[in-house]
Protein backbone atom coordinates (compact mmCIF):
# COMPACT_ATOMS: atom_id res chain seq x y z
CA UNK A 1 0.00 0.00 0.00
CA UNK A 2 1.43 3.46 -0.95
CA UNK A 3 0.35 4.65 3.07
CA UNK A 4 3.83 2.66 3.95
CA UNK A 5 5.94 3.89 1.65
CA UNK A 6 4.78 7.29 2.19
CA UNK A 7 5.25 6.83 6.15
CA UNK A 8 8.79 5.77 5.26
CA UNK A 9 9.84 8.69 3.78
CA UNK A 10 8.20 10.68 6.37
CA UNK A 11 10.68 8.83 8.74
CA UNK A 12 13.37 9.08 6.30
CA UNK A 13 12.81 12.58 6.26
CA UNK A 14 12.08 13.38 9.46
CA UNK A 15 14.68 11.88 12.13
CA UNK A 16 17.39 13.46 10.78
CA UNK A 17 16.04 16.62 10.91
CA UNK A 18 15.25 15.97 14.71
CA UNK A 19 18.66 15.45 15.68
CA UNK A 20 19.21 19.15 15.26
CA UNK A 21 16.33 20.14 17.47
CA UNK A 22 17.83 22.13 20.27
CA UNK A 23 18.97 19.91 23.05
CA UNK A 24 17.23 21.19 25.79
CA UNK A 25 14.09 20.16 23.87
CA UNK A 26 15.36 16.20 23.41
CA UNK A 27 13.53 14.77 26.13
CA UNK A 28 10.46 16.35 25.51
CA UNK A 29 9.02 17.71 22.35
CA UNK A 30 11.43 15.77 20.41
CA UNK A 31 10.79 12.78 22.02
CA UNK A 32 7.37 13.03 21.50
CA UNK A 33 7.39 14.32 18.07
CA UNK A 34 9.61 11.31 16.96
CA UNK A 35 7.65 8.69 19.36
CA UNK A 36 4.15 9.85 17.75
CA UNK A 37 6.15 9.12 13.72
CA UNK A 38 7.63 5.82 14.90
CA UNK A 39 4.03 5.15 16.17
CA UNK A 40 2.24 5.98 12.83
CA UNK A 41 3.57 3.08 10.84
CA UNK A 42 3.14 0.74 13.62
CA UNK A 43 -0.46 1.31 14.12
CA UNK A 44 -0.88 0.79 10.24
CA UNK A 45 0.92 -2.50 10.52
CA UNK A 46 -1.08 -3.73 13.04
CA UNK A 47 -4.45 -2.48 11.28
CA UNK A 48 -3.38 -4.01 8.29
CA UNK A 49 -3.29 -7.02 9.91
CA UNK A 50 -6.64 -7.27 11.58
CA UNK A 51 -10.48 -6.61 10.12
CA UNK A 52 -13.60 -5.31 11.57
CA UNK A 53 -13.39 -3.27 14.66
CA UNK A 54 -9.88 -3.94 15.92
CA UNK A 55 -8.58 -2.76 12.31
CA UNK A 56 -11.06 0.65 12.71
CA UNK A 57 -9.40 0.97 16.42
CA UNK A 58 -6.00 0.67 15.00
CA UNK A 59 -7.02 3.37 11.77
CA UNK A 60 -8.51 5.98 15.04
CA UNK A 61 -4.80 5.42 16.58
CA UNK A 62 -3.17 6.18 13.68
CA UNK A 63 -5.09 9.71 12.52
CA UNK A 64 -4.73 10.35 16.50
CA UNK A 65 -0.89 9.88 15.71
CA UNK A 66 -1.11 12.11 12.53
CA UNK A 67 -2.53 14.83 14.83
CA UNK A 68 0.05 15.09 16.62
CA UNK A 69 2.45 14.94 14.36
CA UNK A 70 1.12 18.22 12.97
CA UNK A 71 0.93 19.96 16.19
CA UNK A 72 4.71 19.26 17.25
CA UNK A 73 5.88 20.22 13.69
CA UNK A 74 3.37 23.10 13.69
CA UNK A 75 5.49 23.78 17.27
CA UNK A 76 9.09 23.23 15.50
CA UNK A 77 8.42 25.33 12.90
CA UNK A 78 6.64 28.27 15.10
CA UNK A 79 10.33 28.18 17.29
CA UNK A 80 12.43 28.01 14.09
CA UNK A 81 13.67 24.61 14.58
CA UNK A 82 12.62 24.26 10.53
CA UNK A 83 12.83 26.40 7.78
CA UNK A 84 9.29 27.54 5.79
CA UNK A 85 10.19 25.06 3.59
CA UNK A 86 10.68 22.38 5.72
CA UNK A 87 7.48 22.77 7.41
CA UNK A 88 5.83 23.18 3.56
CA UNK A 89 7.53 20.04 2.69
CA UNK A 90 6.35 18.24 6.14
CA UNK A 91 2.67 19.35 5.81
CA UNK A 92 2.54 18.04 2.52
CA UNK A 93 3.60 14.84 3.52
CA UNK A 94 1.07 15.14 6.26
CA UNK A 95 -1.87 15.93 3.85
CA UNK A 96 -0.62 13.13 1.81
CA UNK A 97 -0.75 10.50 4.01
CA UNK A 98 -4.28 12.22 5.84
CA UNK A 99 -5.67 11.98 2.59
CA UNK A 100 -4.43 7.93 2.08
CA UNK A 101 -5.56 7.08 5.81
CA UNK A 102 -9.03 8.90 5.22
CA UNK A 103 -9.49 6.60 2.29
CA UNK A 104 -8.77 3.81 4.27
CA UNK A 105 -10.61 4.85 7.45
CA UNK A 106 -13.82 5.19 5.49
CA UNK A 107 -12.96 1.86 3.33
CA UNK A 108 -13.00 0.24 6.88
CA UNK A 109 -16.07 1.33 7.94
CA UNK A 110 -17.67 0.81 4.77
CA UNK A 111 -16.03 -2.74 5.22
CA UNK A 112 -18.18 -2.84 8.64
CA UNK A 113 -21.12 -2.01 7.58
CA UNK A 114 -21.14 -4.65 5.04
CA UNK A 115 -20.49 -7.39 7.71
CA UNK A 116 -23.76 -6.66 10.27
Amino acid sequence: MVIFSRTFDLLEWLVPRSETFPRPFRYTVTARLLAASLDLPELLLEAQSRSGRPRQDRLAQADACLNKLRLYLRLAHRWRWLSDGQYEHASRMLAEIGKLLGGWIRQAGKEACSKK
